[in-house]
């Protein structure tokens, strides 16, 4: 039994050798299976196992490190198109926009305002501007097919007054949004009629400039989400070469007793 177990075991560590690392892990499980008491090849068959997840985790991270580097090559490329916003005192994190969409050249205005944090976090705010208050929560945008996309109330709203000026401003999250701004980049070579949703009828029609923003803040969203989503990965990774490493040396200090 031992022999035939240790054949197998022989068989993992070749597949092993060779990177093929899911071949050698069913060959180590089969011989749990079929060999229960051969508990020597078996012990042995632990120690293959954490050579092999330890090899797979590390191959792992030289990948990832491969595609950061590439995302980080095209973010280089593309930053100096962006106005970065950050208050040092007040956020951990900054925000991205389109030049066009500072508050200094928009004063006065009722648009839609897109950024994005440092992580890819997307995120709207309908700005409203006018005499009188329209206490909007949310926001309806029309093709001119008709197709439309509606928000959610915003969980964050707010309105002040400034010199006899009503402001309202409503922030959504990517995700939280009613897939708004998914629609917007679907359709931003279109004219995109917005609709205020509150207690006053109140609309108006997207610019270009506006909808130019909204795509490359989408753009630029979904590269450094992915960056985030690398970063984790690799954090992750990390942290089961610590753990099988760990497991390794208990299994050394055991031996050695």
């Amino acid at each position: 039994m031992e022999k035939k177990a240790g054949e197998k075991l022989q068989a993992a560590r070749e597949a092993f050798e060779l990177g093929n690392y899911n071949e050698a892990k069913i060959l180590i499980d089969s011989i749990k299976m079929l060999y229960p008491k051969a508990f020597e090849t078996r012990r042995a068959g632990i120690g293959l196992m954490q050579e092999v997840e330890l090899k797979e985790q590390e191959k792992s991270l030289v990948y990832l490190d491969s595609m950061l580097q590439a995302k980080q090559k095209d973010f280089d490329a593309i930053k100096g198109k962006y106005t970065f916003e950050k208050d040092a005192e007040y956020q951990n994190i900054g925000n991205y926009l389109h030049p066009s969409q500072v508050i200094e050249k928009n004063l006065h205005r009722s648009f839609l305002r897109f950024q994005v944090d440092e992580n890819g976090v997307m995120s709207m705010t309908s700005i409203y501007c006018g005499a009188h208050n329209i206490h909007h929560v949310a926001v309806k945008v029309t093709a001119p097919d008709g197709s439309f996309a509606e928000t959610p109330a915003a969980k964050d709203s707010y309105e002040t007054t400034d010199l006899g000026e009503k402001i309202e401003k409503a922030d959504f999250k990517l995700g939280e949004d009613g897939n708004v701004m998914g629609f917007l980049y679907l359709n931003k070579d279109k004219n995109i009629k917005v609709n205020y949703q509150g207690e006053r009828p109140y609309s108006i029609t997207m610019t270009a400039a506006d909808r130019q923003a909204l795509a490359s803040v989408y753009e630029l969203a979904q590269l450094l989400s992915s960056m985030t989503e690398i970063k984790k990965n690799m954090e992750e990774a990390n942290l089961k070469i610590e753990f099988v490493k760990k497991k390794m040396e208990e299994r050394k200090d055991n031996a050695q007793e």
